[in-house]
């Protein structure tokens, strides 16, 4: 029971439909020999039944032209001597003659090579003849060489009405046409059940295949069901109530799941953008608390009289620029960051604009790799931009403290896919934080909001492309972004 747990639902059906045609097979065959043996035997019973009355029949009308008074009995054998082989003859049967005590008086022979008499008759059977209200018992035998008889014993009746002896009639089953009979009949059913087999075969295959067709469906459709995504419903119009119940109850859990995502995505997005602000709150206070004390420190320190007044102010000057660079810097990085990816496609050569990207940078150990001076793709400018100087960005920030640093960009096409490579030999990703290395505002810099990789996913994957990582520790981090090229 184990094993067939184990079967799929479909191979489950298929095998209990052959195995129920099968058993069904099985005994028909068995009901159809036991009715052929049924019906053998009831009309070898009646055959004896009426051999045995013509028999007798024939032997009161002898014993009625030629009668001995009382000594009928010990006459039997005298009065039959002539007739009772004529009389087996006409009928093909043995017929045995003996007295009321069971002992023989006479006996025919049909078949000299089957001897089927008793030479005396034991007192059971002459117990049971008086007992037995129709005076006549029939005993099963078998002879030697196998064959199966019945031997019939009953009274025979005189000329007054009273027993003068006991007939036995020995009647050889012959089952050879029967037998015939059968065998042909079970070759032709044998026929018929391989037919039956074979269609039910095909039937059990296309059933069972049907019926696990609306539940392979609906276990595909689950296993697709996903709460990141609008999750489609399932229409069947030719399953069963049973499937039909299972779809609707499907259905009816996506609506639940899509009534949650919504509240899940309402929530999270509560939750993003007040932990946003509690962040740029912060990192707007930082460059905030330095301004605030070199204003009071110019305040409480100002002398218009002062010869050195002129470089004072430029130093204050220049200290409130720096922190107000730093807070427009915050306040820029947080738009990018909020705006949704407007994507302005047009057809540009990827590898000149990569380079042109690159140019910003005055690291002397970026090196740029593109794979052919020429490939074609329809991008926006500001979106490729921005993907490769937050790349190089983070791979600079990566190489501080590296002997012999370097960034290598690569551009390679892949099919109808553009793939855009940066690699460095910097500190790489430990693994507690390769999980987290796309949210918003994780960083592992002293400085920065965490908002670089976040965005540039957030681009790649408005244009359906992908970015991955692979990084070791003090060794190398690749990324990868895969773009289409339409």
């Amino acid at each position: 029971m184990t094993t067939i747990n184990k079967f799929s639902l479909r191979t489950r059906i298929f095998i209990a439909m052959i195995f129920i045609v099968v058993i069904a097979s099985i005994l028909i065959a068995a009901v159809t020999i036991y009715q052929f043996n049924e019906q053998a035997e009831e009309y070898h019973n009646r055959r004896l039944e009426r051999k045995e009355e013509a028999i007798k029949s024939a032997i009161t009308y002898e014993l009625e032209r030629d009668t001995i008074n009382e000594f009928e009995t010990v006459s039997l054998p005298i009065i039959l001597d002539q007739k009772l082989n004529e009389i087996s003859d006409i009928h093909n049967l043995d017929i045995n003659i003996y007295d009321l005590k069971g002992e023989l008086l006479a006996s025919s022979f049909v078949d000299h090579e089957t001897d089927t008499t008793d030479a005396n008759l034991s007192k059971n059977i002459i117990q049971h003849l008086i007992i037995n209200p129709d005076h006549r018992l029939v005993l099963g035998k078998s002879s030697n060489d196998g064959a199966k008889f019945k031997s019939s014993y009953s009274y025979l009746i005189g000329t007054y009405g009273s027993a003068v002896g006991i007939i036995g009639v020995p009647y050889l089953q012959d089952n050879t046409f029967q037998d015939k009979e059968l065998r042909e009949f079970l070759e032709r059913l044998s026929v018929v059940y391989l037919l039956i087999l074979f269609i039910a075969i095909t039937m059990a295959y296309f059933l069972s295949k049907y019926i696990t067709k609306s539940l392979e469906n609906v276990s595909r459709r689950m296993r697709q069901t996903t709460v990141e995504r609008t999750n489609e419903k399932i229409v069947l119009n030719d399953a069963s109530q049973e499937i039909i119940n299972l779809v609707d109850s499907y259905n009816s859990m996506i609506d639940q799941i899509e009534d949650s995502a919504v509240k899940l995505a309402q929530s999270e997005r509560k939750h993003a953008w007040r932990e946003m602000a509690r962040q740029v709150a912060h990192e707007i206070k930082n460059p905030l608390t330095p301004m605030r004390l070199t204003v009071q420190s110019l305040d409480h320190e100002f002398d218009p009289k002062d010869p050195d007044i002129k470089e004072k102010m430029h130093e204050f000057c220049e200290s409130m620029i720096q922190q107000i660079d730093i807070m427009s810097s915050i306040a820029s990085a947080f738009s990018n960051f909020a705006q949704m990816p407007n994507t302005n496609k047009v057809k540009l050569n990827i590898v000149e604009e990569v380079k042109k990207s690159l140019d910003i940078f005055h690291e002397s150990y970026i090196s740029y790799h593109p794979q052919k001076s020429e490939i074609i793709t329809k991008i926006d400018k500001i979106q490729l931009t921005r993907i490769v100087t937050n790349l190089v960005t983070n791979a600079i920030h990566a190489l501080q403290n590296t002997e012999d640093p370097y960034i290598k960009v690569g551009i390679t096409e892949k099919g109808r896919e553009v793939l855009i490579k940066v690699e460095d030999n910097g500190m790489g990703i430990e693994k507690a934080d390769a999980s987290r290395i796309f949210e918003p505002k994780f960083t592992t810099k002293s400085s920065g909001m965490g908002l670089g990789l976040p965005m540039v996913k957030n681009i790649v994957e408005a244009y359906n492309g992908s970015i991955t990582f692979v990084s070791t520790v003090n060794e190398k981090t690749v990324f990868s972004v895969s773009l289409p090229k339409e």
